[in-house]
């Protein structure tokens, strides 16, 4: 017999660990090869291959028609994502099987899978699977079979704007025991964003009042809700994927969460494209209170796969789609060019034209005096020569070395009743060099 020779019969696919599935995302190129190896010499027909996926979901309900009738109602519905066929090995022509010697004998493959495909997923009413099935014929004998899975994961990007905006949320209840009114309790909790990536932190802020009699504990916790859908009917299953509980808070106190940080253990992404399996999250912030049911406080998440930018903010998505030209800082010399002097910058005539102080018949009696005159000295006089900031032992008594922001000018003003002279000190702006020894 044929398999009595056929000592192995698998499927390898690149990228694969040992014993392990390989991952891909949508897109991708799935390439691997079927392997043969044989024992002794074979007549083999046709070797062909197909790839496949699908989401499937099935479920039963017990549905009650009368006191004594009941009966089974069941749901099933099927979304094919993928089928590719391949003959790897075709038979001759003339009908006659394929002799192949005694080794190992293998055959290559490659299939693109489409943009748009639902990640891998196993839940308990419904399922999403991604297989290669590889078959051997051979005249007059069964078929044998061989079958390899991978995984497919759709890649959800956090850093979008969508994803990025805060979460926050308020909700209040009154504590009630037998018609009787015990109080009210609020909860109001924040968090800094939608998406998240498993083993990241959630820090939680929250303040929660408590304004009954009784004590009440604050928990937290992340909620895993698996939607199947068939024939217009749904069907749910949630669990708590982890959580987190608070100390009691006495009766009348208020409990302030400060970024309480809840982890994220390893969860499979969200599903939210497929139309018959979804899978959502959520955190919910819960109070328990004695004596009624709980308060509950709902705000959504979306688990990625594609971590935070690692700026870090909001708003690294969008600032991350440009980049800063620092080109122009190479062409900066070595040494700065000494700046124009006064004279080439303004004219003698316009020189003139600004010091030459106003008709004092426009003016009338306001500036009459020697105030008129220091005025007039102090704000009109040109700033000094470069030359003469680049050496300052030439200017004379007016240049303090112990200044490098301003200089300080001595000179006389004419001010005082009896006519005599006073000095005056007066700083000018600092230079470019100045600012060059700072």
């Amino acid at each position: 017999m044929i398999f009595d020779r056929l000592k192995r019969f698998s499927i390898v696919l690149e990228g694969a660990e040992r014993d392990g599935p390989a991952a891909f995302s949508p897109g991708q190129a799935v390439s691997g090869r079927v392997v043969l190896e044989l024992a002794a010499a074979a007549r083999l027909g046709a070797l062909r291959l197909r790839a496949m996926g699908a989401a499937r979901v099935h479920w039963t309900e017990s549905r009650s028609a009368g006191s004594s009738t009941a009966y089974t109602q069941s749901y099933s519905d099927q979304v094919e994502f993928l089928s590719h066929r391949d003959t790897l090995m075709a038979p001759p022509d003339n009908g006659e099987a394929t002799v192949l010697q005694a080794g190992r004998h293998e055959f290559p493959f490659t299939f693109q899978l489409p943009e748009t495909l639902a990640t891998s997923f196993e839940g308990k009413h419904g399922s999403v699977r991604y297989w290669v099935k590889a078959k051997l014929h051979r005249p007059w004998s069964t078929v044998k079979k061989a079958k390899k899975e991978f995984t497919v994961i759709e890649p959800i990007d956090i850093n979008t704007p969508a994803l990025l905006a805060p979460q926050a949320g308020a909700k209040e209840k009154l504590a009630r025991a037998w018609y009787c009114n015990r109080g009210q309790v609020s909860v109001t909790a924040k968090i800094d964003r939608k998406g998240y990536t498993p083993g990241e932190v959630i820090p939680i802020f929250a303040e929660i009042d408590n304004c009954t009699s009784r004590a009440v504990v604050p928990k937290a916790a992340i909620i895993q809700t698996q939607t199947f859908i068939a024939r217009g009917t749904k069907k749910q299953k949630k669990s708590v994927v982890t959580s987190i509980t608070g100390d009691p808070i006495p009766a009348g106190k208020r409990e302030v969460w400060h970024g309480r940080a809840l982890k994220i253990p390893p969860v499979g992404p969200s599903i939210l494209q497929c139309r018959i399996i979804q899978v959502e999250y959520s955190l919910k912030v819960c109070v328990d209170i004695p004596g009624t049911s709980k308060l509950l406080l709902e705000l959504p998440l979306v688990i990625g796969t594609i971590p935070l930018h690692p700026f870090g903010s909001r708003t690294s998505s969008v600032s991350s789609q440009y980049s800063v030209n620092l080109d122009w800082l190479s062409t900066i010399p070595e040494q700065l060019e000494a700046p124009p002097e006064y004279s080439a910058v303004v004219s003698s005539t316009e020189a003139e034209q600004s010091l030459a102080p106003p008709c004092r018949s426009e003016l009338g009696d306001i500036l009459e005096g020697p105030f008129f005159a220091y005025i007039q000295e102090f704000r009109f006089r040109p700033p000094p020569l470069y030359s003469e900031v680049m050496n300052p032992s030439g200017l004379g008594g007016w240049w303090r070395l112990g200044c490098a922001s301003a200089k300080t000018e001595v000179f006389d003003s004419g001010l005082g009743s009896t006519g005599g002279s006073k000095p005056l000190i007066r700083q000018h702006p600092p230079t470019l060099h100045d600012l060059l020894i700072l």
